[in-house]
């Protein structure tokens, strides 16, 4: 199995794990989302708070040039955390939700800008 495939799989068995935890309120749905063709990965939350809509996005990683590149990250641990757990290194995690002056002061990939 090559690299990509194995970083494919890795994403996807993280955000099927938190897919799998129930939101405590309201009658929501978590939907994963998985588009290989252009390595974007997103967990979305969708339904109900009373009459209220809930829809957004918990989880959005792209796979850029080998790295990961996490945009959205509403976990409580961290995406981060889980990619390091399973042997990522630093140097391939991308912190994008971070500004690039900030990044540089995470110890993580800064990645082009």
């Amino acid at each position: 199995m090559d690299s990509l495939e194995q970083d494919r799989e890795i994403i996807e068995r993280i955000i099927s794990e938190y897919a799998g935890i129930p939101y405590a309120h309201g009658n929501t749905e978590r939907h994963s989302v998985f588009d290989r063709e252009r390595d974007r990965y997103l967990l979305m939350i969708v339904g109900w708070e009373g009459v209220r809509q809930v829809h957004g996005c918990i989880i959005h990683v792209e796979m850029i040039e080998g790295k990961f590149w996490i945009h959205r990250d509403g976990t409580e641990d961290g995406i981060a955390w889980e990619l390091l757990q399973v042997g990522i290194p630093k140097e391939r995690i991308v912190l994008a939700f971070k500004s690039p002056r900030e990044r540089k002061l995470t110890g993580f990939a800064v990645g082009a800008c």
